[in-house]
């Protein structure tokens, strides 16, 4: 008793700590985020501000086309989303129910493809778009994304969950494939495709590095570009007013893991990605 006891002390310690490594960066931004400049200078610091200053988050909205950038940045995380569901939902499907000839390499190579970082393809994904003209775009920021290996990988465990009984009762009264894949397969996946929405969503609203490539303007800047020019400051970073901005980007997020939490727990649970 006495060695589960302390077992599960030491687990509970370990998990505390682990806590505190990933929560305490962010307690840190939202204290900063409400203090004056000269607050975030002090030494030792203090976590919680003499006095909440909400003007912080004016100053960052109002430093520059704010509303532009969330905008691009919401219309291309969800522009991104539409275009993945619209292709990894028929690719998991055929990947899942059908064996075709060269089925398992095609498989393979899709998930060959999780190993390249899309650093190591930016510049003919560049020289592409400059040819068709698209740079500078919204377009040439959700094209490059609009499928996605990790996507097909999830929602294929998850078909293959789906028992085969049930799709021959589908075909028995006469149901199409297209119709079976809409009308069974994508309902029972429900958790998997909001856990993958949330994660595509989040990855392509925090993107910095597609959007500093491809945009040379504000026409199609999204929120994290314009965050980062709070910091091209004459006197120095104001780092209350950019902590503030970062609290902009970031609150979406939370919010939208807070709605949809269970059903990623569900979704991992239902697929088996451990």
């Amino acid at each position: 008793m006495k060695l589960k006891a302390a077992g599960r002390l030491f687990n509970l310690a370990a998990l505390l700590l682990v806590v505190a490594v990933f929560a305490l960066p962010f307690v840190w931004m939202i204290s900063t985020s409400f203090k004056t400049l000269g607050e975030t200078m002090t030494f030792p610091p203090k976590w919680l501000p003499e006095e909440f200053k909400w003007e912080n988050f004016s100053k960052a909205w109002n430093s520059g086309p704010f509303f532009r950038y969330f905008l691009n940045s919401l219309m291309v995380s969800a522009g991104i989303l539409i275009l993945q569901f619209l292709t990894i939902i028929p690719a998991a499907y055929a990947f899942a129910r059908y064996r075709f000839r060269g089925s398992r390499f095609f498989f393979a190579v899709t998930m060959i493809t999780l190993m390249i970082p899309s650093q190591l393809i930016f510049l003919p994904v560049y020289l592409q778009m400059s040819s068709w003209g698209l740079l500078d775009s919204l377009w040439a920021l959700i094209l490059p994304f609009a499928s996605s290996a990790f996507g097909i990988f999830m929602l294929r465990q998850s078909f293959m969950q789906v028992p085969e009984e049930l799709l021959e009762a589908a075909r028995l009264d006469e149901a199409s494939e297209w119709k079976i894949m809409f009308r069974i397969m994508v309902p029972m996946a429900k958790p998997v495709l909001i856990t993958f929405g949330l994660f595509s969503f989040i990855t392509h609203w925090n993107d910095y590095f597609w959007p500093l490539v491809m945009t040379t303007s504000d026409v199609a800047r999204t929120l994290p570009l314009g965050i980062s020019k709070l910091r091209e400051v004459e006197g120095g970073t104001a780092w209350n007013v950019l902590m503030a901005g970062n609290m902009i980007l970031v609150v979406p997020i939370l919010i939208a893991f807070f709605f949809a939490q269970r059903q990623i727990i569900r979704a991992f649970v239902y697929t088996g990605v451990k």
